[in-house]
């Protein structure tokens, strides 16, 4: 008898240590939550939150509290599709032709089927894969987000929809599941909420990466009548429809968050909150002091908000002034995962995680870049305190000729100047030559763009 409870022990010590062992290495569960069109100063916790928001997004405000901001931290596109196609892949979109938005209805294309995406990375590392929300990457069959990795979708193919329920959704803004329409009942920012807490509830038994791309705050501006009441004090009356979508925005991440927490998920989740490109001002978002908005190269057309958490992993409080773009966030993600990206993969990013984990005090100076429109259209890169932003346009033709492309050069110091209102370029030509070498062999790598710039543009 005593043998036998001897044997017993042992086996019990046995299997403790396995569970033991496979607790540590599982990976961790990563939820994305993604804003669109938010503006750089509607969140608490940015460094200079507009009054009308600063104390009405706490939700959000708290990832950043139990984790890191980020000061610096940009999209590698100014409007939404394109810049969903390098976070997805970890690479600069304008590499495959991915440099303006997906048109409505199109149907030659989307991004390319050559890329792999961040589910079809983390999907072998053991993660359960589900997207949320809007897609923008493609809407032929072979392009559907179960076609692109994820194990499982609930939201809409198209960029935006309205709030409420559409009598006649065309197949490209009905939220669907799986491929299914689903009735057209509640509000959106609610029923993407609620479709996120479902899949944390139904995977707590395994890793997952979940991405949740709302729609709000973009338009149209149908912010909840309740929510409207609340923010009287917010003027003008654009100013306040769009902080309502803001709140309700704050009030399903606070749920999601929740979820995580009665899940008793919360400790082994990183959760990262972005935007996907620049405020849009002209639907009331706030983007001060930065110069510019959505469409636009200037800081506030690509600079976002940004925030994470990692129990245990990331000290909460956290600063990172360091530039990052969304190109890293695949990479980090993989290493979080456990596994190192292939050299084959040709990522433009960084693993993040050992500047998120206090490894390293600063990530190494790099050069980063955007372009819009094609060849012919602006540019710009940053490395270090600089930036330049090259106008391009064409001009000529008709009587006066042939046509020739005009550039016009802007370099600023983001240190001194974030707001980007001191052009020093006439009093820094070798800075402004230096950088524009960078960016002609940047260029010279990219791709024809696949759609969206007519023929007399390329």
């Amino acid at each position: 008898m005593f043998r036998q409870a001897l044997r017993a022990l042992a086996v019990l010590t046995v299997c403790a240590c396995a569970i033991a062992q496979d607790a540590e290495s599982r990976p961790p569960n990563i939820v994305v939550l993604f804003a669109d069109d938010a503006g750089w100063a509607d969140f608490g916790f940015q460094p200079f939150p507009d009054a009308a928001l600063a104390h009405r997004t706490p939700q959000i405000d708290r990832i950043a509290r139990d984790g890191v901001r980020f000061t610096s931290a940009y999209m590698s596109g100014c409007v939404c599709s394109p810049s969903r196609a390098g976070l997805m892949t970890g690479r600069y979109q304008q590499r495959f032709g991915h440099e303006t938005n997906l048109p409505p209805g199109y149907m030659d294309g989307g991004m390319s089927l050559d890329e792999r995406t961040v589910a079809d990375r983390l999907h072998p590392l053991g993660l359960a894969t589900g997207l949320v929300g809007k897609w923008h990457l493609g809407y032929p069959a072979d392009y559907h987000p179960q076609k692109r990795g994820f194990d499982w979708f609930l939201g809409l193919l198209q960029g935006s929809r309205s709030y409420w329920p559409i009598e006649n959704p065309s197949p490209h803004r009905v939220l669907q599941e799986n491929g299914a329409p689903l009735p057209e009942v509640g509000y959106v920012t609610d029923r993407l909420g609620d479709a996120a807490i479902r899949f944390v509830t139904e995977h707590r038994d395994r890793p997952f990466f979940l991405f949740v791309s709302f729609t709000a705050p973009h338009g149209p501006l149908e912010a909840k009548p309740d929510d409207l009441a609340e923010l009287e004090d917010v003027q003008p009356l654009r100013r306040r429809r769009y902080a309502g979508l803001v709140v309700a925005l704050d009030r399903a991440v606070g749920r999601i968050l929740d979820a995580l927490d009665q899940q008793g998920l919360a400790d082994d989740t990183l959760v990262v909150f972005t935007n996907d490109n620049g405020g849009q001002t002209q639907t009331g978002a706030v983007n001060l002091p930065l110069r510019g908005r959505k469409g636009q190269l200037w800081e506030g057309g690509i600079r976002v908000p940004m925030a994470a958490r990692w129990p245990g992993r990331i000290a909460p409080g956290t600063t990172i002034d360091d530039p990052v773009i969304s190109l890293d966030l695949l990479p980090t993600f993989v290493a979080a995962a456990g596994a190192q990206p292939s050299p084959d993969w040709q990522l433009d990013g960084l693993d993040l995680l050992p500047r998120l984990t206090g490894a390293v005090a600063t990530l190494p100076e790099r050069p980063l870049f955007w372009r819009s429109l094609g060849p012919n259209g602006p540019i710009a890169m940053r490395q270090g305190r600089h930036k330049l932003v090259v106008e391009r346009e064409l001009v000529g033709g008709g009587d006066s000729g042939a046509r020739r492309l005009a550039s016009t050069p802007h370099l600023f110091d983001l240190e001194a100047d974030l707001g980007e209102t001191d052009d020093r370029a006439g009093r820094d030509p070798d800075t402004v030559a230096a950088l524009s070498a960078l960016l002609a062999a940047w260029e010279a790598q990219l791709g024809e763009p696949r759609w969206g710039i007519r023929d007399d543009e390329r």
